[in-house]
């Protein structure tokens, strides 16, 4: 019997003398399982886990947040700005930037000629560095975040979960998620890195740390 065969065999045994009007919530899942394994400092984690894949991360007050978002632009040399709808003005710096918005759309030329985007995040995973946007407001579509060469993306720290199950805990499952662990990355057979080629290249994470932050 092959491996395929026997899985399939278990499950028909599970499934037997199920009646038919059951459905999977009649049957309570055991949650008795360790939520977690983020310690204590989960911003301090999510920093180090995000920079272990190569993004860059900044922590900063919330007065200071358009300041940070100017400075990594201004590290790439960024010259035009991809800003989606419902992007906090307050939170874009200013700078010799041509903005470019998303309505109507931009076409896939115009995305890949620009040189950066900026978003805001629907929350963020501490044990793996991760990043997850769902298209909402300030986010934006998710050729925004594929297409230019650099991706700035501004997270609050309250919106920081400590692992994976509080985080699909925060987010809907009908949204079109993205997650992103660092820049787009590939690597061949002898494990020569590339990065860049699915995605941006650049990675910067600015994390608000006090109060609310702009709106």
């Amino acid at each position: 019997m092959t491996g395929r065969e026997t899985v399939l065999r278990d499950i028909l045994a599970a499934l037997s003398g199920v009646p038919d009007s059951e459905t999977p919530d009649d049957v309570p899942v055991p949650r008795d399982y360790r939520p977690d394994h983020a310690g204590p400092d989960i911003v301090g984690l999510f920093a180090e886990r995000a920079a272990d894949y190569r993004a860059t991360v900044v922590r900063v007050p919330a007065a200071e947040a358009a300041a940070a978002v100017g400075r990594a632009l201004t590290r790439t040399g960024a010259r035009t700005l991809v800003v989606p709808p419902g992007f906090p003005e307050a939170l874009l710096p200013h700078g010799p930037w041509s903005l470019l918005s998303d309505t109507p759309p931009l076409t896939v030329g115009q995305l890949d000629a620009a040189d950066a985007t900026v978003t805001t995040a629907v929350v963020g995973i501490a044990v793996t560095g991760t990043v997850i946007l769902d298209g909402g407001p300030g986010q934006g579509r998710r050729a925004l975040t594929l297409l230019p060469d650099q991706h700035v993306c501004v997270l609050r720290a309250s919106q920081i979960a400590g692992d994976v199950p509080e985080a699909l805990r925060r987010v809907a499952p009908q949204r079109p998620l993205t997650l992103a662990s660092g820049p787009s990355a590939t690597s061949d057979i002898e494990l020569d890195r590339v990065e860049g080629v699915h995605g941006p290249r650049t990675l910067d994470i600015i994390v608000i740390e006090e109060g609310a932050g702009p709106s």
